[in-house]
């Protein structure tokens, strides 16, 4: 019997996972809450794929303790591959899929909503309150249909935020090196990221962390923004030079920040630090100011999102099994 094994399987998780095995009486499905790792891969003995999740790197020891088990379908349940050594994949005749869409709109929209709470303060008037302060000002707002809204990135998340950014009635502009032809009838890009830097009120990342974007935003770009600019990094942590980001929130010249992945998140984000010294000082900091909003990259963190990730993936992984080609491969013969 064909049998698929899962690594990282999360609580609410679990009931997608059964709900597939029950579409698919005739395959056997096994699963731990353990990450895939050389020694866990032992667990995998016997299955013809894996399913698993990024959390951490997938280096040539973990993909060559699959080899030795014969297991070479491997699909994970997110869009990121930029931890999974691929040449070594490669070279071990490995197939592989991921995930590349699984909720545009989960993540749009906790872009959206962190940018408005941004505007509107809403982290420093909550901490008035706790401490029954009731008094308005300084803690002013600013509405949303009176910015300007740069998005750099315009594919399936990005043009969901434009859409909404719109719908709150601001005026979006873009920028993509890949123009999308509809929006660009529409007349939504600029020429440039300095003319998007220069006009835009509010700036949201949108792009995948490939090394011509490391640090796109760093103490130059920010130089080249509006004074009271707003940046909304939900996307990939290496996007942003968090010191630059420091800077520019000690300076005043940004006037809010809010960031759901991190440059040093692996090993912080979504572990446990409750009674405990947080290891990494600056992001200490940045959690404490009232300008600064931190979710530790839990905007993809939907029921929607979690359903389609565990569903696709393991439908991918059985037609990896099957000889059948995948919904979302990754090409190993393209140079990363």
């Amino acid at each position: 019997m064909t049998k698929i094994y899962a690594y990282a399987i999360r609580k609410d998780e679990e009931p997608y996972v059964r709900e597939w095995q029950a579409a698919h009486p005739d395959i056997t499905v096994d699963f731990t809450d353990q990450l895939l790792t050389p020694e866990t891969a032992q667990l995998a003995q016997g299955a013809d794929g894996v399913v698993t999740y990024q959390q951490l790197d997938y280096k040539a020891d973990t993909i060559e303790a699959l080899d030795k088990l014969g297991i070479h379908n491997w699909s994970i349940r997110n869009v990121g591959i930029d931890n999974i050594d691929l040449k070594k994949a490669k070279e071990l005749g490995f197939k592989l899929t991921n995930v590349p869409v699984y909720s545009p709109d989960a993540i749009a929209e906790h872009a959206a909503i962190q940018a408005a709470r941004i505007l509107r303060q809403d982290k420093a008037m909550d901490e008035k309150l706790a401490k029954h302060d009731f008094r308005w000002a300084p803690t002013i707002g600013r509405e949303v249909r009176d910015q300007t809204v740069g998005v750099i990135g315009t594919g399936h998340i990005g043009q969901v935020f434009m859409q909404i950014m719109e719908g709150f009635g601001a005026k979006v502009i873009a920028y993509d090196l890949f123009k999308n032809p509809v929006l660009e009838e529409k007349g939504y890009y600029v020429d440039s990221l300095d003319e998007l830097y220069a006009q835009a009120d509010v700036i949201s990342l949108h792009v995948p962390d490939v090394p011509e974007n490391i640090h796109m935003i760093n103490d130059d770009s920010i130089q080249k923004m509006k004074d009271d600019v707003v940046i909304i990094n939900v996307s990939r942590g290496p996007l942003v030079d968090t010191d630059a980001i420091v800077r520019g929130l000690d300076s005043g010249k940004i006037f809010g920040f809010a960031m759901d992945t991190y440059e040093g998140e692996v090993g912080i984000f979504n572990s446990d630090f409750t009674n405990k010294e947080l290891p990494d000082k600056r992001l200490a900091d940045l959690i404490d100011r009232p300008n600064v909003l931190v979710t530790p990259h839990t905007a993809f963190y939907t029921t929607h999102a979690v359903r389609n990730m565990v569903i696709n993936a393991f439908d991918n992984n059985l037609k990896l099994i099957k000889g059948e080609p995948a919904d979302t491969p990754v090409d190993l013969n393209k140079e990363f």
